[in-house]
């Protein structure tokens, strides 16, 4: 090796190593290798990241939640909010859901008692002349919407299982939610795929779904943190209302937070649950 060989390799060596004190100093805002090359890996593992959503929030355990359900009709936005508690493991939830202010005007406004349970909805202060110390007991699996809308807020653990049918994603970039940093994908869910790879407390609910729904293609905006699990999920559906008319934007907005909070449900005993007819509202 030559004298100019080997000056140019001790050069070579020290440029590199300042390279790296300088990466070292300057933190992960001046390198645009390191960080950078990580999140361009991780965003051609969107899809990937997306499947395993629903297990993160199972291995979680539980969460506080907050649903929004925001549709047009008549000209008028209107939005339907929930608020509440949701066991991952258990597959049991107890939401406040607050509905819209009557057409009317009236400054009332009613809220429904929710328990989300493995293939049922049970609602209380329904309405309708059902009496106010009685439960509605409705199987999802017999709703066309899969009770992803019917209720006024998603199950938050299906809400989570729809990702599972992600066909295609795309990492947008890293935001926060509620002040939590998180990785943001968006993209579209095919809900018969979802459906196949769903626990089974929830494939027939996303089956009915898929083919109650104007489209099976769910396009959404998830949010991840930095453990995989949801904390914001926005889903579109198109929902056909049954009468006739054009089918219905839908938007579901689901927050998950408060990781571990306890969770309490008590199901409606058979004598605590309405027997008789409905009345439309």
């Amino acid at each position: 090796m030559t004298r100019r060989q080997r000056q140019r390799r001790r050069t070579g060596r020290a440029a590199a190593a300042a390279g790296a004190v300088l990466c070292a100093c300057l933190g992960a805002g001046g390198c645009s290798g390191g960080d950078a090359a990580a999140e361009d890996v991780r965003a051609g593992d969107s899809v990937e990241a997306l499947h395993r959503a629903a297990g993160r929030l199972v291995a979680a355990g539980s969460s506080k939640a907050r649903t929004s359900v925001q549709m047009a009709t008549g000209g008028t936005r209107v939005t339907i909010r929930g608020e509440g508690v949701y066991d991952y493991r258990q597959r049991l939830g107890r939401l406040e859901v607050l509905l819209p202010q009557d057409p009317a005007g009236s400054a009332t406004r009613r809220t429904i008692t929710e328990l989300l349970a493995p293939g049922a909805l049970f609602m209380k202060n329904r309405g309708a002349g059902v009496p106010a110390d009685k439960w509605v007991r409705v199987e999802t699996r017999t709703l066309s919407d899969g009770n992803l809308v019917t209720g006024g807020a998603t199950d938050p653990l299906a809400a989570a299982e729809v990702l599972r049918g992600t066909r295609t994603a795309t990492y947008v970039g890293r935001t926060e939610v509620a002040g939590t940093a998180v990785r943001h994908y968006r993209g579209t869910a095919d809900l018969a795929v979802a459906a196949q790879r769903a626990s089974a407390g929830n494939r027939a609910s996303l089956a009915a779904a898929a083919k109650g729904f104007a489209t099976a293609e769910v396009p959404f905006d998830a949010y991840l943190d930095d453990q995989g699990r949801v904390r914001k999920v926005r889903h579109r559906f198109s929902f056909v209302n049954g009468r006739g008319r054009s089918p219905l934007a839908v938007a579901s907005t689901t927050l998950l937070y408060d990781f571990g909070a306890p969770v309490e449900v008590r199901l409606p005993d058979g004598d605590d649950i309405y027997a008789g007819r409905i009345a439309e509202e």
